[in-house]
């Protein structure tokens, strides 16, 4: 039996794991490659395993740096299942056609203003290629054994990250591989903890933020005086934001700042058509919620929906101070980059960066200092202030993890520190050995692991 890594080491995203039993294969995970060309270029990369060859996948959730990569998978040959938890088949049904569209769309903006170095520009797959893959869900429950390909069972508990996240658990051959996936805060704003597994074999762990301390603080204070001094001085605050999870929170977060007349009473806009689908999943799980469903049906509803492209173009139009969630998170695609193309050159304005932004995103162009941006193939200067909220983070930090980590009876035979940039999976894999004596690894790229 052995285990192979397909991504998500020394970096972020790619989230792709591959366990071969001798007689079966299963695929945990199946995410694109985000940020630096040179990780993004592994989606176009012939995948070292045959496709046709796996007997199934289980997804931890929905997020497409751990789903996106399924339309291809499909379409190169893989007919087995999906397995997930229904949270995350909700989202996949969403997500994917988006990412799909997002594709398109950004191929034929390549192509209309020639700035793209192929000729034409394609996209990595189209919205037929997620129809295909969204037929291979099979939803599961959470607590549940199922089987998933031969010898091979896997368990789903929650993970608290977005609605549907799942630790996962792989039972074969007498072994318990236990798969983190994203694991959510311990006191987040909306979601319940990350649940406690007790056992491992082998354990592979996220380390998003294993060499950080969420700084402390009340998220609503950083968000209410951000939004308050911006539009005190006629600005409008613009947020990339998650449009699963994230977008969820700040609409939260929002809310009661108005309940609480925290804010001025200006607009809030919702500008991605896959958040405001994501918004009303979400309002169906109550039970991974630490809120009242009261309270979350009106977070939900507070936002003015802005569903088409020419809606979002007026917003460019509009110099009314206003607030604009827009997605991507890590402002890599999507409305947003528009929106950033506009209102970052307006001093008065503010960009908020809510989460995580991964090396060689414009996200993290930004939170690092950046005052030029290329958008849509030409240098954008950006005036406006830059601020960033960690507190909403629904990554544990390094030591929720630990935390999350000490709830083992015993030691895992060996644990994978996984799903990190070089320098925070390292810091984590060190206080794995020195707090806790478990044998601990940073696996290579696609170099696979005798699981004895």
């Amino acid at each position: 039996m052995q285990l192979q890594f397909l991504g998500a080491t020394d970096t972020v995203t790619g989230s792709r794991y591959v366990l071969d039993t001798g007689h079966s294969r299963v695929m945990v995970d199946c995410g694109l490659f985000q940020g630096y060309k040179a990780l993004r270029l592994r989606n176009w990369e012939r995948l070292p395993v045959d496709p046709a060859r796996l007997d199934a996948v289980v997804l931890t959730h929905a997020h497409i740096d751990h789903s996106g990569y399924l339309p291809l998978l499909v379409r190169n040959g893989f007919r087995g299942r999906v397995f997930c938890t229904m949270g995350t088949a909700q989202l996949c049904h969403i997500l994917l056609p988006d990412s799909a569209h997002l594709a398109e769309e950004d191929a034929r903006f390549a192509n209309r203003e020639g700035f793209s170095r192929h000729h034409p520009a394609l996209p990595l797959y189209d919205g037929a290629d997620a129809v295909r893959a969204l037929r291979r869900l099979e939803p599961s429950h959470y607590d549940t054994r199922v089987a998933v390909a031969p010898g091979v069972e896997a368990e789903f508990h929650r993970a608290g990250h977005i609605i549907g996240s799942a630790i996962v658990t792989l039972h074969a051959g007498g072994r318990r591989i236990v798969f983190s996936g994203d694991l959510g805060r311990q006191q987040d704003v909306v979601m319940r903890a990350p649940e406690p597994v007790r056992a491992a074999d082998y354990l592979l762990v996220e380390s998003t933020y294993g060499n950080r301390v969420h700084p402390e603080g009340d998220p609503l204070d950083l968000l209410g005086e951000v939004v308050s001094r911006t539009i005190g001085r006629g600005g409008s605050v613009v947020i990339p934001a998650f449009a699963v999870g994230r977008s969820q929170a700040l609409l939260y977060c929002l809310y009661r700042l108005r309940q609480q007349n925290r804010i001025p009473p200006v607009p809030v806009y919702l500008d991605s058509p896959m958040a405001i689908d994501a918004t009303e999943v979400f309002a169906l799980h109550p039970d991974e919620l630490r809120i009242e469903r009261a309270d979350c049906t009106a977070a939900c509803n507070m936002a003015i929906l802005v569903q088409s492209v020419q809606q979002s173009a007026w917003l460019k139009r509009d110099r009314a101070p206003k607030i604009i969630l827009a997605g991507s998170g890590m402002a890599t695609g999507g409305r947003v980059v528009h929106h950033l193309e506009t209102y970052g050159q307006d001093a008065r304005n503010t960009i908020l960066l809510s989460g995580f932004q991964a090396a060689g995103t414009r996200g993290a162009a930004l939170a690092a200092g950046a005052r030029e941006l290329r958008i849509h193939g030409k240098q954008v200067a950006i005036r406006a202030a830059v601020a960033q909220i960690e507190t909403l983070s629904a990554h544990a930090d390094a030591n929720e993890l630990m935390t999350w980590l000490g709830g083992f009876g015993q030691a895992p035979r060996q644990t994978f520190v996984v799903h990190g940039e070089p320098a925070a999976s390292d810091a984590l894999r060190q206080r794995i050995e020195r707090e806790l004596q478990w044998p601990v690894a940073m696996p290579e790229y696609l170099r696979s692991y005798p699981l004895d």
